[in-house]
């Protein structure tokens, strides 16, 4: 490859369109705006969504839903995790070196998701009903 035969990828680069520039380009007289409104007049634009006074379709649709900013904060640890991870007693700091959890993470909560077989003691980690009997049948035991 030489730097002279470089050229930029095909479609990449397109030929400004140059209108008002008479009747054989195909772009003269109203210059591709069409006759009258304001659309056709220079500075006549409008915000996006505008609907010419009509209440606009964001406006018009209810309001839904809600996400917490606080979710950022919050993690989940599985119990196949928490078996894979061969550590007898669990909490914030095991986990975020183990990586399992960022380093922003304030509050942690075992879901039931897969099996545990190593008894394993939570402290300072919360669980849902389904993990905290796992746990207990494994021999481990939950500190809230």
């Amino acid at each position: 490859m030489e730097l002279n035969g470089i050229q930029p990828a095909a479609g990449a680069k397109h030929a400004k369109r140059r209108v008002g520039r008479g009747i054989g380009s195909g772009l003269g007289k109203t210059a591709g705006r069409g006759h009258k409104g304001q659309k056709s007049r220079a500075g006549g634009f409008h915000k996006v969504g505008f609907e010419g006074g009509q209440m606009p379709l964001q406006r018009r649709l209810p309001k839904r839903g809600f996400k917490s900013h606080l979710l950022k904060f919050n993690a989940e640890v599985t119990l196949s995790a928490l078996d894979r991870l061969g550590v007898a007693d669990v909490d914030m700091l095991v986990l975020k070196q183990a990586g399992l959890i960022n380093d922003m993470i304030r509050n942690v909560k075992v879901i039931k998701s897969g099996e545990i077989t190593k008894a394993v003691k939570l402290s300072g980690v919360l669980a849902t009903a389904g993990a905290k009997a796992a746990i207990e049948a494994a021999g481990g035991s939950v500190a809230a």
